[in-house]
């Protein structure tokens, strides 16, 4: 059991929780998760919720292999809006913003966001980690190695799983001395990490328990599915299931994914196996 502290209100994981994408993004990988107006993101929202996502994670910066980064300006220019609706509209709901930047970060929570999710780890942006230990909220920090635009030709490990073993404790000691009291480890699945390599993780992913920190999945319809099958991200969902199921087995805390529906079942069925 972990117990996040989300600005006096409690996230309590017992289980496998969901968390769900919505990318106000002009760009994402996935072309049917992209939100065009302020009526399509609360309907969204509103689905997700109805369908049992316990967090909405909001981003305004496409993170796809190759993707091109985009200032902080137009990042909070998409994400505060967004923000501020649903929080309005849902109140109960948790959000997290899915942002390298701190000045994003901190609008954000001041718009109503609960938790940060930062791909870069604070590697992007060096006052990312003391502004979160400021705001007191959660963290979700993620490995990957350069950016975006340049991770797939940074790629190459000695040992894929203890390196990045390392890198976490590494950024847990951080963390805890700026006085970030909750966080969230992503491995990153996809990002500086070739397929080989995000099923190597995959098939190991147990192993990060040993950090005793709740363990974020995002593999909803990556290249790891679809290139796999032969297939294009819109058919990925029945590979995005099975793969999820296999992490929740392997000790995965919270499933981020685009299909909320499908990931509540998961967890529903593999909570009926222990």
């Amino acid at each position: 059991m972990y117990t996040l502290n989300c600005k006096g209100r409690l996230l309590v994981i017992t289980e496998p929780i969901v968390m769900g994408i919505l990318n106000v993004t002009p760009d994402s990988f996935f072309e049917e998760s992209r939100i065009q107006s302020q009526s399509d993101l609360l309907a969204r929202a509103e689905k997700m919720l109805e369908e049992g996502a316990i967090i909405l994670d909001i981003g305004g910066q496409s993170s796809r292999p190759g993707a091109e980064m985009i200032g902080k300006e137009e990042e909070l220019k998409r994400v505060i809006p967004a923000i501020q609706s649903v929080k309005n509209h849902f109140s109960e709901c948790f959000i997290s913003v899915d942002t390298f930047y701190a000045e994003v970060a901190e609008q954000a929570v001041l718009a109503g966001a609960d938790i940060v999710n930062d791909i870069s780890a604070g590697n992007n942006d060096a006052k990312m980690i003391d502004t979160v230990a400021k705001l007191k909220v959660p963290y979700i920090a993620m490995h990957m190695r350069g950016t975006p635009a340049s991770m797939s030709s940074q790629t190459q490990y000695q040992d894929l799983v203890t390196e990045m073993l390392d890198y976490f404790r590494e950024k847990i000691q951080i963390c805890e001395k700026a006085g970030i009291t909750d966080l969230i480890i992503d491995p990153g699945f996809g990002f500086a990490k070739n397929t080989d390599q995000n099923f190597e993780l995959l098939n190991n992913f147990n192993v990060f328990q040993i950090l005793n920190r709740p363990l974020l999945v995002g593999i909803s319809r990556k290249s790891m599915i679809y290139k796999t099958l032969g297939v294009g991200p819109e058919e990925a969902l029945n590979g995005t299931t099975v793969l999820n199921t296999i992490a929740i087995q392997r000790g995965a805390s919270i499933l981020r994914v685009h299909d909320v529906k499908e990931a509540v079942e998961c967890i529903r069925l593999s909570n009926m196996l222990h």
